[in-house]
């Protein structure tokens, strides 16, 4: 039985990233682009009713994808209108269909006043034939079991998640589709399909016909078909062909990059420790030599001028004896000189005392004592760098990023406009926009050369609460200095301190000087 519970414990520790690929944030998040698409009728006293509904998702500012069949019917039925309903925080509003193409089942509505919607990634590698796969929309099935009535699908209301798996691509119906089992209804058409970092693999379109006991079997727009026609709508949405990653796998990852690092740093610096203590040991040996040699000698030179003094000066006597005064006073002066320079000479012999200081400067001069300092940055990077993305740290799942320019002062000034709080020795820059769905958390390490972007994209309750912390501080402009840095990296936690545990994107740069 011990040996079973091992063998488990192997085989899900060999799961474990797998498992883990799923972000909840990532389908939450996605969610919140996605809206209800309402075809609306209007009664003898011009109250509007619903007709039918099915799914869109926003691709820009303003335009958004669904089923051709979801809104053919307003082509063909003047007197019907299309709404759209936001999953979070908002009333229905008015939008014109700008594009149909019954080919394969794809259209193109827009709204035109500003929902703020976010639109949704659209993954731009090749299609996998395998993995899970995530259904976002309304099916009218829940609608009807939770009991809601006409006027409720006027309301905003979050969408449906569904999970599935891909069963590979299918041609059907003289367009491209992938085949997937993640369940949809009556209600889903138009409604994205997405993976794991809640990129849009596909447009539910249509399930198989079942008799209830056979494995249930559904279609989505393939990206073969979804692609050239948001382009030949002038629509360039956001694409991004990297592989999706899991945070927890990365964390892990960055974690066993660091123990790496510490057990380098540590034989590192034993290594440095061992043969700083040879070069002290040898620096001290020839030191005392030094000192004792200069010694010695020096007592031999204070011997010589003592005994010239005293030769001098019994010179100097007998000359006053004899009343020689011009020969006294010379061979006087020559014994008072001499042994004046005897005594100064004694005196200046280098002292024992000194050879810790000399070792002390040799060392210095050998292996050095700067250190890079993230607030004065002394042995820290500045000026003009270029940064370089890291893709195997990163995980990005919104537009795909380039390397940039980045321009570093020692006080935390970037770009020559933006200015970097301090916390914790790190520097660091919080962005709240009022225009977009995310906070961003911006750090860079003059020491190490990293620069680190982490993006969090929350919901309206959620951005609503950051842009209030943001509100509370104004952020300073460049040139502050350290205390001002330092007080305003404290303000900035106001707004951390909202945000989740994990951000949804992480973009890690490697910067370095410009050439």
């Amino acid at each position: 039985m011990t040996r079973f519970f091992t063998i488990l414990a192997a085989l899900l520790a060999l799961l474990a990233p797998q498992l883990a690929a799923a972000d909840a944030a990532d389908i939450d998040a996605a969610a919140r682009g996605v809206v209800r698409v309402l075809i609306v009728g209007t009664d003898e006293e011009g109250e509007s009713f619903p007709v039918s509904h099915g799914t869109g998702f926003a691709v820009s500012g303003n335009r958004l994808v669904t089923n051709n069949h979801v809104v053919d019917e307003v082509r063909i039925d003047p007197r019907l209108r299309v709404l759209v309903v936001p999953a979070e925080g908002g009333e229905a509003v008015e939008a014109r269909v700008v594009s149909y193409s019954p080919r394969n089942d794809l259209a193109l509505i827009e709204i035109a006043s500003g929902l703020r919607l976010p639109p949704l990634t659209i993954a731009g590698a090749a299609e996998a034939d395998s993995g899970d796969v995530y259904a976002v929309g309304y099916p009218q099935n829940v609608d009807i079991a939770q009991g809601l009535g006409l006027g409720d699908v006027f309301r905003a209301t979050p969408p449906v998640k569904a999970r599935g798996s891909l069963a590979g691509r299918r041609p059907s119906r003289q367009f491209d589709t992938i085949l997937h089992t993640a369940p949809i209804a009556r209600g889903n058409s138009g409604g994205p399909l997405l993976d794991n970092c809640g990129r849009v693999v596909g447009v539910n379109s249509f399930g198989a016909s079942s008799s209830g006991t056979d494995a249930e079997f559904f279609f989505a727009v393939s990206m073969r078909e979804l692609l050239p026609f948001l382009r030949a709508n002038d629509v360039q949405p956001r694409v991004n062909a990297m592989p999706c990653r899991s945070l927890v796998e990365l964390d892990a990852e960055e974690q066993r990059r660091a123990e790496a690092a510490a057990r380098q740093a540590d034989e590192a610096q034993s290594a440095a420790a061992r043969e700083r203590a040879a070069a002290e040991a040898s620096f001290r040996t020839q030191v005392s030599r030094d000192i004792a040699e200069s010694r010695d000698n020096g007592l031999a030179v204070a011997a010589v001028l003592l005994v010239l003094s005293l030769v001098a000066g019994f010179a100097a006597y007998q000359l006053h004896v004899n009343g020689k005064r011009n020969p006294f006073i010379a061979a006087a002066v020559l014994a008072a000189i001499a042994l004046v320079a005897a005594v100064v000479t004694w005196f200046s012999r280098p002292q024992l005392r000194e050879i810790d200081d000399r070792v002390a400067m040799r060392l210095d001069e050998e292996f050095g004592t700067g250190s890079a300092d993230p607030v004065s940055g002394e042995g820290a990077l500045s000026g003009d760098l270029v940064c370089t993305v890291d893709p195997q740290r990163s995980r990005i799942t919104g537009a795909s990023v380039e390397d940039l320019p980045f321009e570093w002062s020692a006080g935390g000034c970037v770009n020559g406009r933006t200015q970097y709080g301090l916390l914790d020795g790190k520097w660091s820059r919080v962005f709240v926009p009022n225009e977009e769905a995310a906070v961003s958390l911006n750090r860079f390490d003059p020491a190490t050369g990293e620069y680190r972007m982490e993006r969090y994209l929350l919901g309206a309750a959620d951005m609503a609460a950051a842009r209030e912390a943001r509100g509370t501080y104004r952020g300073p402009g460049c040139g502050v200095d350290e205390a001002a840095a330092r007080d305003f990296g404290e303000k900035q936690d106001a707004v951390l301190a909202l945000l989740p545990d994990r951000p949804n994107e992480r973009v890690v740069y490697k910067c370095s000087k410009a050439d």
